[in-house]
């Protein structure tokens, strides 16, 4: 019993630690996302997107070689590989006997797709008129960057979550922020298209692993 208490008082404030990180990381990132609607649709400020535009101008005029290697990172997170991915990965998790993690990543992608289609045309922001390859679509939020932070953070939570490979884990969130840097590199999207798109991306992942934990929960209670 003296044990006992220690231990449990330990994992009561792991609990509360991960529950106060989450529940900041989402507060934090569901008031980016409105701020940045505010900027954009409302104060109609395109000081940041001007600013990121030169910035990244600057970095491809002294390696204007770079271009191709970024048009190779932005495909993993285009319309095709995230749409194998999002099909395959579950697949393979499933097949291997890990039905809900296969579960977590199809609806983490699949989720944050449709969300994403729905801001854009809530939104209706037109895309930069300077793309270096113009893309058909909407602007608001970057779907490259919504989406690949759902599949890669999902991916990153599950290494994380079964003390996987956290470096691994680690390196997945910084794929993603690079893939959503790409977007503003290739002028396809604005650097706030980017920001609102990793903001919300972050909200989702957070409400739909809330959502599957509280599903569970009752699973488990009802026996099935």
């Amino acid at each position: 019993m003296k044990r006992f208490a220690p231990r449990l008082a330990a994992l009561f404030s792991f609990l509360t630690l991960e529950i106060a990180v989450v529940g900041g990381v989402f507060i934090a990132s569901a008031v980016l996302f409105f701020y940045l609607t505010r900027v954009v649709f409302v104060q109609h400020s395109v000081d940041f997107d001007q600013w990121a535009f030169a910035q990244m101008d600057v970095l491809r005029s002294r390696w204007p070689s770079l271009t191709s290697g970024v048009e190779g990172v932005t495909f993993f997170a285009s319309l095709p590989f995230l749409v194998g991915v999002g099909i395959g990965l579950p697949l393979l998790l499933r097949s291997r006997g890990h039905r809900r993690e296969g579960l977590e990543v199809f609806l983490a992608v699949a989720g944050a797709s449709l969300l994403n289609q729905v801001l854009k045309v809530h939104f209706q922001r037109a895309r930069p008129s300077s793309a270096l390859f113009p893309q058909a679509g909407l602007s608001f939020p970057s779907g490259h960057a919504m989406i690949g932070l759902a599949l890669y953070g999902c991916v990153a939570w599950l290494l994380w979550r079964h003390r996987r490979h956290p470096l691994w884990a680690a390196g997945l969130l910084v794929w993603a922020v690079l893939i959503g840097l790409t977007r503003v590199y290739l002028h396809v999207h604005y650097a706030t298209d980017v920001a609102a798109g990793f903001a919300i991306g972050l909200v989702w992942l957070i409400l739909l692993r809330t959502a599957l934990r509280l599903w569970w929960r009752e699973e488990a209670k009802s026996g099935l």
